[in-house]
C-alpha cells in the first residue's frame, strides 16, 4: 500500500504548459478601458516587467523555466501526492482519491509556484521593489518569501479584515522582510477615497489591487506583481499538473475527477490545466471548480468584460465577475474572496470544458475536520471547498458502485487559520447568501461595458 507518490528531483518538469495555443476558440484580449481596443504591451510595462508580459501574450505551448527558478523550485518541489486511503474508508466508497501536497511550500501554499518566477523576472529587469495585494496573506507570505530570495522589496497591502482575522500571516510577510499594510489604507487615493466613503470598511481584493497598483506606477523602480487570475500566473502553476500527470504515470492509473478550489482561479487552473489539454483532445475527464456560495463568482456572475480592481485602474478583462465594487461577507476563505475569476478559467467555463459549483461555508469546515480527523492534515479554509466536493463526489461514487478516480489539489495547510476551526467547532461561524438584490446592485456597475462574444456550447 503506498500512500504517497514522489517524484525524484531529477524528474521536476523543466517547462510550464500554456493552453492558449490549444484553446479550441482563442482566448479574448483584455481591453483598453478607455479605447477599447486590445490592448497593447507596451501599455502594460509601467505595471509588470516585460518578460511577464511577453508570458501573458505568448503562444508557445511550453516555456523553459529558467535555471535560476528551478533551483528555487527544489526548496520543496516535486511535492508528493497523495492516496487518501483513510478518507475512502471513513466514506466507504470505491472511488480512489488522491492529494497533490502543495502545503509542503515554506509559504505553506501553493503560491510559491508563481511568486518565485515574478520575483526573478522582475529581479532581471532591473525591479528593485514590488508591491501586491492579499486576502487570506497566503500570497503576500509567497511573494514576501520569493523576493527575499532575491533580494527584492516587498510591500503587501492586505484585505482588512483578513489583516485582522490572520495576524500570523503578516508576522511571516515581516519576518521575510516585506512591509504589510491593511487595506484600504490613507498612504493611496484609492484607499482615501474607499475610507471616506465606508469608514469601517472591510477591504476587498479589488480595493487592495488598486492601493498596490497605485503604489507601483508612481515609482519607476517598483512593479506590481498578482497572485493570480492572470495568463502567466495560471502559466506558472501548471508545474502542479505536469508533476501530477508524471505521478500518475509511475502507478499506472488516471484521473477521472479533478477537482480545485478557485477564487481567482491559479491554483486550480495550476492542477487542472495539463488535464484539460487531455480532455480537450478527447479523454472523458469531469473537471469541478469550487466557489464560495457568498462569493459564486462563475455560478452566478455574468461572462462580461470587467476592471480586476475597484478603482479602475486594470485593463478590462474578459471574465465571470461580481462586479468590480463588490465587497464580499467577511467569510474565513480569505483566498477564495475575489470578484472575479480567471479569464482563462471564465473561458473553459463558458465553453463548456469544465464546470464550477458553489458551497456554504459550514459546509467546507465540516468537510475539512472530516479529513483532518482521517488524514490528519489541516487545511486552509480554502483547500475545504475542495475537500467538500470531493466528499461529494466519493459518495457519488459509492452510490453509483463506480470505482472512480479523484484528484484533487490540496493548496494550503490551516495552521494559521486555527481561529477559525475555533471558531467552528464552538458553533459561531454561519453561513453567508449572496442574495438576489446585493448581486444586481454589484453588477450595476458593469451594465455598460463591453460583453464578451463567445457563449456556454455544453
Amino acid at each position: 500500500m503506498i500512500h504517497k507518490i514522489t517524484l525524484p528531483e531529477s524528474e521536476l518538469p523543466r517547462q510550464w504548459y500554456n493552453i492558449l495555443p490549444d484553446l479550441p476558440v482563442p482566448l479574448e484580449p483584455p481591453l483598453h478601458p478607455e479605447t477599447g481596443r486590445s490592448i497593447s504591451p507596451e501599455e502594460l510595462s509601467p505595471i509588470f516587467p516585460m518578460p511577464l508580459i511577453e508570458q501573458e501574450v505568448s503562444q508557445e505551448r511550453y516555456i523553459d523555466i529558467p535555471e535560476e527558478v528551478l533551483d528555487k523550485y527544489a526548496l520543496w518541489r516535486p511535492t508528493p501526492l497523495y492516496r487518501a486511503y483513510n478518507l475512502e474508508k471513513y466514506l466507504g466508497t470505491p472511488a480512489r482519491i488522491y492529494f497533490k501536497n502543495e502545503g509542503v511550500s515554506p509559504a505553506g501554499s501553493h503560491k510559491p509556484n508563481t511568486a518565485v518566477p515574478q520575483a526573478y523576472y522582475n529581479k532581471i529587469s532591473g525591479t528593485k521593489r514590488i508591491t501586491t495585494e492579499t486576502g487570506a496573506g497566503q500570497w503576500g507570505s509567497a511573494l514576501s518569501f520569493a523576493c527575499s530570495l532575491f533580494g527584492l522589496e516587498c510591500k503587501v497591502f492586505m484585505v482588512k479584515i483578513s489583516y485582522e482575522q490572520k495576524p500570523y500571516r503578516r508576522i511571516m510577510m515581516e519576518t521575510w522582510g516585506a512591509k504589510c499594510v491593511p487595506s484600504p489604507s490613507t498612504e493611496t487615493e484609492a484607499g482615501r477615497k474607499i475610507l471616506e466613503e465606508d469608514p469601517n470598511s472591510p477591504g476587498s481584493l479589488g480595493i487592495a489591487i488598486s492601493e498596490a497598483i497605485e503604489s507601483a506606477v508612481k515609482d519607476k523602480d517598483t512593479k506590481y506583481a498578482l497572485g493570480s487570475v492572470l495568463n502567466h500566473v495560471l502559466l506558472h502553476q501548471t508545474i502542479i499538473g505536469l508533476e501530477c500527470v508524471k505521478q500518475f504515470e509511475m502507478i499506472g492509473d488516471y484521473p477521472d475527477i479533478i477537482i480545485g478550489c478557485a477564487g481567482g482561479g491559479s491554483n486550480f487552473a495550476g492542477l487542472s490545466l495539463p488535464f484539460v489539454k487531455d480532455k480537450i483532445n478527447g479523454k472523458d475527464i469531469d473537471i469541478i471548480a469550487v466557489e464560495p456560495a457568498a462569493c459564486p463568482t462563475m455560478t452566478k456572475g455574468p461572462f462580461s468584460y470587467d476592471f480586476g480592481d475597484t478603482a479602475h485602474m486594470t485593463p478590462l478583462l474578459p471574465m465571470h465577475t461580481l462586479g468590480h465594487s463588490f465587497v464580499p461577507k467577511p467569510f474565513h476563505a480569505g483566498g477564495l474572496r475575489y470578484h472575479g475569476m480567471a479569464p482563462i478559467v471564465s473561458h473553459l467555463v463558458e465553453l463548456g470544458i469544465i464546470r464550477a459549483i458553489a458551497v456554504q461555508q459550514l459546509e467546507t469546515f465540516k468537510a475539512g475536520i472530516t479529513f483532518a480527523r482521517t488524514e490528519g492534515f489541516i487545511s486552509a479554509p480554502e483547500t475545504n471547498h475542495a475537500i467538500a466536493a470531493v466528499i461529494k463526489e466519493a459518495l457519488k461514487a459509492k452510490e453509483e458502485g463506480k470505482e472512480k478516480v479523484i484528484l484533487f489539489n490540496w493548496s494550503g495547510h490551516g495552521l494559521l487559520d486555527l481561529s477559525a476551526y475555533d471558531a467552528y467547532l464552538r458553533g459561531e461561524l454561519k453561513d453567508y447568501v449572496l442574495s438576489d438584490e446585493e448581486l444586481k446592485k454589484a453588477l450595476k456597475e458593469i451594465e455598460s461595458l463591453p460583453k464578451p462574444k463567445i457563449r456556454k456550447t455544453a
